[in-house]
């Protein structure tokens, strides 16, 4: 019992243990806590009230806005789950042409900002949209790209990756003697698929749905963009802290307050149900790739190829139009790097923060996971177990959220963050450190004790012995992890957009803001730098991971 204890003494791992709970409470736990004070009080005499809520309510304008968030957030996890699971499916029982390019096609198109996407089918599909205009010559009208229907194919092509990668990691440990077994049941074909494959990955299926829904209903890029009077909840709590933050901005923070409540409901059904579900399995000879033959051979790659056609298209698009010539907000003949010399010249150092937060926040977020997956792994006590929990916090908290969290909490003395870079690197960490954390967990649980024991028992320090042997064992797993939360970090919109000022703007706030002011080429240009920095930084993912495919 005594060797699972932490001990008191003032050693790396008290410091450390002490460390992590102070993030912890300090960037977490004391602004929700000022987030939900913030929701009880009157704007202008500070009283105890439920009228912000009550407000919220009353008015359908308000309430309008959750089901319009859960209407489009059910739909487009719905159709990522049939999307992304047909698709790995084919692609993991059957042999695809070209299957490496179409999962990294994939896998771009996950990690690119989904602003981006709504940007790019606006220029598509908009009212002055090439397409639109293209079909109107013909005399064919097209619907609106705006509003649900929108918002709808922007998120869904966008999320559908998330489901993808969950099922064909789950499918290359299903067992093929369980499909052998099956089989010589008599039990083939649909039959089999729904009797026995769809059982034994739903868990993982409802792992990916959850990421999807958490995402969808989190994403403020998007539907600001897109929606044009439908409403969701990020949007509207964005909208009303912008308009009253001069009066602590209550009503905001009762709204904040409700999505958080409404996320964390969610997750802990999930939670619960996976649980109730959830088995190990360790394949010991991986299904066999089949072949498709005929019209089923055409219709599967058919099928496969325009879906991840359509979920590139935004990527293509803003690479094409970041070269076209402009005049304010119209694109005209002619090709030429103007863009990018106004990104440079104006712009210079919204790209030189994206990257200095991010992998400021990156060193951040590889200590503390490192450390942290260590002590909740190797060193369980009352104290780590508060870690581990904690650490589960930031999935429930959507990015827009956090950032009115952290500007409620530190917007005066004595800790005084507003307006500051720190902040914004905080809030990365937070955000992006479970992933971390939780995929350092998963290696050290696959490394034996036995050689730090080794090491020890040969004169080593404990701290050495971590530093020396563990982290460096830990190390390519880790990067990798820490790679993937960069770059969605360098995309980050919704918790930055609340957060910044003139000398702390990102390249995803710089894209937004120059969509808002019809700056469509620097926008374009601004997207193509972030895009090629996404397939960049993948290709290094590849290379430090020693993979050619990516699973979560």
């Amino acid at each position: 019992m005594n060797k699972h204890r932490l001990s008191l003494r003032p050693d790396f791992w008290t410091f450390v243990t002490l460390l992590s709970i102070a993030v912890f409470a300090l960037f977490l736990i004391y602004p929700l806590f000022s987030l939900f004070l913030s929701a009880f009080q009157d704007p202008g005499s500070g009283e105890w009230t439920l009228d912000n809520f009550k407000l919220f309510f009353e008015r359908k304008y308000y309430y309008q806005s959750i089901i319009n968030s859960f209407s489009v957030t059910m739909a487009v996890t719905v159709l990522a789950v049939v999307i992304g699971t047909a698709i790995a499916y084919f692609m993991s029982l059957y042999r695809i042409r070209y299957k490496n390019l179409v999962e990294v096609c994939i896998v771009i198109s996950l990690l690119s900002p989904p602003f981006i996407g709504a940007y790019s089918w606006v220029l598509i599909a908009g009212r002055s949209g090439v397409l639109t205009q293209f079909l109107a010559s013909y005399g064919i009208e097209t619907p609106p790209i705006y509003g649900f229907i929108g918002i709808l194919l922007v998120l869904t092509l966008k999320l559908y990756p998330f489901i993808y990668l969950y099922v064909a990691g789950a499918m290359k440990n299903i067992d093929s003697a369980l499909i052998e077994a099956a089989e010589s049941l008599g039990c083939s074909g649909l039959r089999k698929v729904v009797t026995i494959l769809l059982p034994l990955i739903t868990p993982t299926i409802l792992a990916g749905a959850l990421m999807v829904f958490m995402n969808a209903m989190a994403d403020f890029g998007t539907p600001m963009l897109i929606g044009e009077g439908f409403n969701v909840m990020p949007v509207m709590i964005y909208s009303e802290f912008i308009n009253e933050v001069g009066d602590q901005a209550n009503f905001a923070a009762a709204m904040a307050a409700i999505m958080v409540f409404i996320t964390s409901v969610i997750f802990l059904a999930q939670k619960y149900v996976v649980n109730r579900k959830s088995f190990t399995m360790s394949s010991l000879r991986p299904m066999a790739v089949g072949h498709l033959t005929g019209w089923k051979n055409v219709l599967v790659h058919a099928g496969i190829y325009a879906i991840v056609a359509l979920s590139m298209i935004p990527q293509l698009v803003v690479i094409y139009t970041s070269f076209l010539n402009t005049n304010g907000s119209i694109f005209t003949e002619g090709y030429s790097l103007a863009s990018y010399e106004t990104i440079f010249s104006t712009l210079a150092t919204a790209v030189k923060n994206t990257y200095l937060f991010s992998t400021a926040a990156m060193v951040a977020i590889v200590f503390l996971g490192m450390t942290m997956a260590y002590l909740t792994t190797r060193k369980k006590s009352l104290l780590t177990e508060c870690i581990d929990t904690l650490s589960m916090f930031p999935y429930i908290i959507p990015g827009s959220v956090l950032g009115i969290t952290l500007l409620l909490a530190f917007n005066d003395e004595p800790l005084l963050l507003s307006g500051t870079a720190f902040i914004i690197i905080i809030s990365l960490v937070i955000r992006r450190l479970p992933y971390t954390l939780r995929s350092s967990s998963a290696i050290l649980y696959q490394l034996s004790p036995s050689m730090e024991e080794a090491s020890i028992s040969l004169g080593a320090s404990p701290l050495k012995t971590f530093f020396k042997i563990t982290a460096v064992m830990m190390l390519p797993g880790v990067m990798s992890g820490a790679i993937l939360s960069w770059i969605t970090a360098i995309n980050e919109l919704s918790s930055s957009i609340i957060l910044f000022t003139g000398e702390t703007k990102t390249m995803s706030v710089a894209i937004y803001m120059e969509v808002i002011r019809a700056s469509y080429g620097t926008a374009a240009a601004l997207s193509t730098i972030l895009t090629l920095t996404t397939i960049v930084a993948m290709l290094v993912f590849f290379k430090v991971s020693g993979r050619r495919d990516v699973t979560l």
